[in-house]
């Protein structure tokens, strides 16, 4: 492995810029390649962040010697094609959320990512923040006790009807795009539902404008969840325990203030802001299990991605929602 780790970027939109921007911060991590499908927003890019080289298609980032993992921000309805091609190419892969269409997809980059023992995580930045750890070292503390009930929300309204997030081609919808957040958080809290019970509103495109969705797990715990892309929410999680609650504040996805609340006792408001833009985390779990060898991160492993993913299907299934690539 080289001194620095060297990175390659698949995709050139926003999430991607946010994603550059916070390798920035990394003293041992470095984009050296950008891939665009157009050389001119593959030079565009890569003038913005100083990139060296520029490749106008995805197939020889993949083979570029100098790149020594790929992180994928293509359309949602690209991530198995692409990182497939990266894997094949011996690449190590950061997969933008959400990591695949579904869970066939998922299970066969998985398998093929563990057959060629290759590093491969979704990126589910938002468990890499530091205020993320101290809210699963106050869990384990039992300080609230049993987590009994939680919920989140993620909507915000967009106003452009030519926007991706209302292309089924895509793979559009809130569920996808933010809906995913407050499922991660529920698998991480309660693991795999045993009960799904959620109402959609789909748009004239066919894809879902907002949704609920209530999951059940062993015992009575359970999830209540939100997700919009033509509603804006409040974008606020609470973990509800027996003896008292964790309330991360607004926008809890990319958290740095908490409140505890435990019974018999003031409350007590907990700041833990977060370096760079937040991307960087996530980034630095990578270079971390590349460094040790690790094909798998324990903070995000393949399993519960897998997992999500078949939440995922379960809860499009209850709305008779496949996307024309299914």
């Amino acid at each position: 492995m080289n001194k620095k780790i060297h990175w390659g970027i698949i995709g050139t939109g926003e999430i991607a810029k946010k994603f550059a921007a916070g390798l920035s911060v990394l003293s041992d991590s470095e984009l050296v390649a950008v891939a665009s499908r157009a050389t001119k927003t593959a030079d565009a890019f890569g003038d913005l962040f100083h990139v060296a080289k520029r490749h106008d298609n995805y197939q020889s980032l993949a083979q570029d010697p100098d790149v020594n993992v790929v992180y994928i921000s293509t359309p949602h309805s690209l991530h198995k094609e692409n990182t497939l091609m990266c894997l094949r190419a011996g690449k190590p892969v950061l997969c933008e959320k959400p990591f695949a269409i579904n869970a066939k997809e998922a299970t066969e980059m998985i398998r093929f990512a563990r057959e060629r023992r290759l590093f491969l995580m979704e990126a589910m930045w938002t468990r890499f923040f530091p205020l993320m750890a101290r809210v699963r070292e106050l869990i384990a503390s039992g300080v609230i006790g049993e987590v009994r009930m939680l919920m989140a929300d993620f909507g915000y309204r967009s106003e452009d009807q030519k926007n991706w997030v209302f292309d089924p081609n895509y793979g559009g919808g809130g569920l996808l795009d933010v809906g995913i957040y407050p499922l991660s958080l529920s698998h991480w809290i309660f693991g795999i539902p045993n009960q799904i019970t959620s109402i959609p509103h789909l748009g004239s495109s066919g894809v879902d404008e907002q949704s609920s969705a209530i999951l059940g797990y062993e015992g009575g715990r359970m999830a209540l969840i939100a997700s919009a892309v033509r509603t804006e929410t409040p974008q606020v999680a609470y973990l509800l325990g027996t003896k008292g609650r964790i309330h991360i504040h607004s926008p809890w996805w990319k958290p740095q203030t908490l409140t505890l609340s435990v019974n018999g006792r003031a409350d007590e408001v907990m700041q833990i802001p977060y370096q760079g833009n937040g991307y960087n985390y996530e980034a630095a779990e990578v270079a971390r299990c590349l460094r040790e060898g690790r094909t798998e991160s324990d903070t995000m492993p393949l399993d519960e991605t897998l997992s999500i993913m078949k939440t995922m299907d379960a809860i499009r299934a209850q709305w008779n929602l496949k996307y024309p690539m299914e």
